[in-house]
């Protein structure tokens, strides 16, 4: 019998194998060529000092797409899909190189497992030829896990509105941070939204970095009244929603230099505020320009270690208004939350105080 394709990519100090290279994952566009899985490799070790940036000592889960990226595929995000295209995987995979290191994370129900954790760029290397074209880092470092090193501002655009929309935001959103004291790292994510990232000292758990974050859209919703923190679509309206959940224990984004499983294998990409300020769409960051740009111009998220934030200041205007929001719904039910039931299917009779459904 011949033998199944196979090519090495060049990752640090390893030669990673890649099988069946020649698989297509991104079909062509109209403006950019196909690409293989060998190319996906070679695309992860391209931009080593950006991704290991964003990775490094991180427990890491994966989003694979091993059959490729297509017009109708669906990505599973729990049970109800097992016959969905694409997955998440949060444990280590089956046949992992013995260089592949871990760390032990705690997900909301108690369960506990062992996920990757990036030590070097070998790792993203090995994950492409597993499929992976999207890392979802956790907030925190191997030796903490349970106290996140950043915040995450999640600037999501709703039915109505644009990436222009994103950036005004995100302009607003960088004002908010310096008033604060604070400073503020963006990308695109890849799509439609913005991220804005906050390296802050790991002396706070889950629950306060998320409290940070409801204080933080607050205000901003204040300064800015295309803003919203609504949980419920139903509520949200043409405006930029602040996700406020993506810094909830086991919620993650896509990391930095991170593919997106959309047609001409788009990247989530770092940009200064002078950039994003004139960045009109974030179409021309892809696999096939991202290289490049990091090699002239580096990373512009190089500084973002350098100082780590208080959370105080957030926390202190959470306290002047301490009033919880919905988790998400795979989350456990939370002290003071309010109903998990959209508010147009509501019925005030049904729910007492502390938003729990009374029985009939």
């Amino acid at each position: 019998m011949a033998k199944a394709s196979e090519a090495y990519v060049r990752a640090g100090e390893r030669e990673v194998r890649i099988s069946s290279p020649e698989r297509v994952i991104y079909e062509a566009t109209d403006t950019t060529a196909e690409v293989t899985k060998l190319m996906v490799a070679e695309y992860f070790a391209s931009v080593e000092d950006g991704l290991m940036r964003a990775l490094r000592d991180r427990p890491t889960a994966l989003e694979r797409w091993t059959s490729g990226v297509r017009p109708g595929m669906k990505l599973a995000t729990g049970p109800q899909d097992r016959n969905a295209d694409a997955f998440y995987q949060k444990r280590v995979p089956k046949g992992a190189p013995d260089y592949l290191e871990t760390a032990t994370i705690t997900f909301p129900s108690g369960r506990t497992a062992d996920e990757i954790c990036p030590t070097e760029i070998a790792v993203p290397v090995w994950c492409a030829h597993m499929g992976t074209l999207t890392f979802h880092p956790w907030p925190v470092r191997r030796d903490d896990v349970d106290h996140p090193d950043e915040l995450r501002i999640d600037l999501d655009p709703q039915p109505g509105t644009t990436f222009g929309d994103a950036v005004r935001v995100a302009g607003v959103a960088r004002e908010l941070l310096a008033d604060l004291g604070m400073t503020g790292f963006a990308k695109t994510s890849g799509n439609r939204g913005i991220h804005v990232y906050v390296r802050i000292r790991p002396e706070w758990d889950f629950a306060a970095v998320r409290h940070a974050a409801i204080a933080f859209g607050r205000e901003l919703e204040k300064r800015d009244d295309g803003v919203t923190t609504a949980w419920w679509k139903e509520e949200r309206g043409e405006r930029i929603f602040v996700d406020y959940n993506q810094n909830t224990r086991d919620r993650t984004i896509a990391s930095a230099y991170s593919l997106r499983p959309i047609p001409g294998a788009p990247v989530s990409t770092p940009v200064t505020w002078d950039e994003l300020a004139t960045l009109s769409s974030p179409s021309d960051f892809s696999l096939f320009t991202v290289p490049e740009r990091l090699a002239a111009v580096g990373d512009p998220w190089a500084a973002i270690d350098d100082v780590h934030h208080s959370l105080q200041p957030l926390l202190d205007l959470w306290d002047e208004h301490p009033v919880e929001l919905n988790f998400p719904p795979d989350h456990p039910k939370m002290p003071g939350e309010p109903p998990r039931v959209q508010p147009s299917k509501k019925v005030e009779a049904h729910w007492d105080a502390d938003g729990n459904r009374i029985a009939d």
